[in-house]
């Protein structure tokens, strides 16, 4: 992952169908050049496709169910990524700053090989403390930790057997992934693995000896996942090259290691073609990068995105301020999709100043806004650029990240509202109108980040089909109050 990641954009999943069948999924997309592509898997079984689209296609527009192995992970809503390694001693991306030595591998950094390879023999992280880490992320209302244990350049973050080029070669010699998970578990978070499957410092990979490249590649994930207690998310990452990983294997090794991990979808993509948001029977949940995800309660996501501008620490980096990632957090969450957010520890293994007050000032607002965020579905209304929604129980949790100059207008729904209120205390107004559902809140009760208003109604917020916003959404009405 990175700036100099080639940027592929497949598949328009607005023009995706997807319909279930007890023993068969059925796929009709829309791929790149425009025609239909339909892919069927397990029995093959010629239907009356058309008769039993519509009824399938209808009860889809309902939140699908979160199976029970991902509910801790979609309540979280909100995790911690952290890219961390030698090259933060460059100030420049991890990996893709690495200049190019096989063909094979799409970076083309400005570090020379010989230069960038040897930085771990003056990586020496003195101030590093896990716990600091993971005071951080809980103090920003965080539920997850996601680590680079070892990203494309090939350095491992762990006492490794199977490869010398890892941390106990550095001046450090500390294991930072067994201290993180440590403090991780002390501290009442979750703990994943970020693990690269791609080597670019590997003369292996990708060439005709690429089952040597294999056998240490698979080595290390094992050593990874068997040598740290539960490891609760393995998050894969792609580069667009060929995906030459032997996935049923290195699929069937993380289960055996960790039966009850959850695995986004990466291990699968590669070259230019492959679909982004692709979920195939072994990956649960499919990540969109630096963009905050389209509205999907059908399939599990997660949108990861950088609280600076590259994927590790940058000298003087612009970093996004507390309002812009509450916005993000609740449009994503808004879409029903979880929000990791990374930061890049620095040379001496502290998180800057800048990134830790960002993170507590987002944390404060979570902390008075946490019903709204954690273990609620996203919508009924999708999120648009200026308002988001999330829903639990019979609550929708409107969220206004900008107010109009008139009061919000949304689009009917099939239930009532029977109760409105800011969630942090105070009244609102709300109208049913021929065209939708009117909400004001008085200007000295907004909140400059997000105002988060309920509407309580009178049956389960899930049931509702979710509906687009049309713009505008705010219009003038003298519409009465209805009680």
């Amino acid at each position: 992952m990175g700036q100099g990641k080639p940027v592929a954009t497949i598949v328009d999943m607005s023009e995706c169908q997807c319909y279930w069948f007890p023993q068969m999924i059925f796929v009709r997309m829309r791929g790149r050049f425009g025609f239909y592509v339909s892919v069927s898997f397990g029995l093959l079984i010629v239907l009356c496709l058309s008769s039993l689209a519509g009824d399938i296609k209808a009860a889809g527009n309902t939140p699908r169910p979160i199976p029970d192995r991902l509910r801790w992970w979609t309540d979280a809503r909100f995790g911690m990524f952290i890219h961390y390694g030698p090259v933060t001693l460059t100030g420049e991306e991890l990996s893709w700053s690495r200049a190019n030595s096989n063909p094979q591998c799409p970076n083309k950094g400005s570090t020379p090989v010989e230069v960038y390879d040897n930085l771990y023999r003056r990586f020496n992280p003195t101030e590093f403390k896990a716990d600091d880490w993971t005071a951080v992320a809980k103090a920003a209302g965080m539920k997850y930790v996601v680590l680079t244990t070892k990203h494309c350049d090939g350095f491992l973050l762990w006492d490794s057997k199977v490869d010398g080029y890892n941390i106990m070669a550095s001046p450090f010699k500390r294991d930072i992934v067994a201290e993180l998970a440590a403090a991780s578990r002390k501290d009442g978070l979750r703990i994943g693995w970020y693990f690269s499957p791609m080597d670019w410092r590997d003369p292996d990979f990708r060439t005709e000896r690429n089952a040597a490249f294999l056998g240490r590649m698979q080595g290390e994930l094992r050593e990874v996942l068997s040598g740290y207690g539960k490891i609760d998310l393995l998050w894969f990452d792609y580069d667009g090259g060929k995906p030459l990983y032997d996935q049923a294997s290195t699929y069937a090794l993380v289960k055996q290691a960790q039966p009850q991990i959850i695995i986004n979808n990466r291990l699968d993509l590669g070259v230019e073609g492959n679909n982004e948001a692709m979920l195939n029977p072994n990956a649960d949940y499919y990540t969109p990068e630096q963009r905050i995800g389209g509205y999907d309660d059908q399939r599990p996501w997660e949108t990861c995105m950088t609280l600076g501008t590259q994927w590790s620490w940058k000298p003087k980096d612009k970093i996004k301020s507390a309002a812009e990632v509450i916005g993000i957090l609740a449009r994503t969450v808004g879409g029903d999709g979880n929000l990791l957010l990374d930061v890049g520890p620095m040379p001496d293994g502290r998180i800057e100043p800048r990134q830790v007050d960002v993170l507590e000032q987002v944390g404060a607002w979570v902390k008075l806004n946490r019903e709204s965020i954690y273990g609620t579905r996203g919508g009924p209304w999708k999120p648009t650029a200026t308002v988001a929604s999330t829903r639990k129980g019979k609550n929708i949790y409107v969220h206004v990240l900008q107010w109009p100059t008139g009061p919000l207008i949304f689009p009917e729904i099939p239930a009532k509202i029977v109760g409105a209120k800011l969630l942090g205390g105070g009244s609102v107004e709300y109208h049913k109108m021929p065209s939708g559902i009117e909400v004001s809140v008085p200007m000295d009760k907004r909140d400059v980040n997000d105002t988060v208003i309920v509407l309580k109604l009178n049956r389960e917020a899930t049931t509702i089909p979710a509906v687009a916003i049309p713009q505008p959404i705010a219009q003038i009405s003298s519409a009465k109050t209805v009680r």
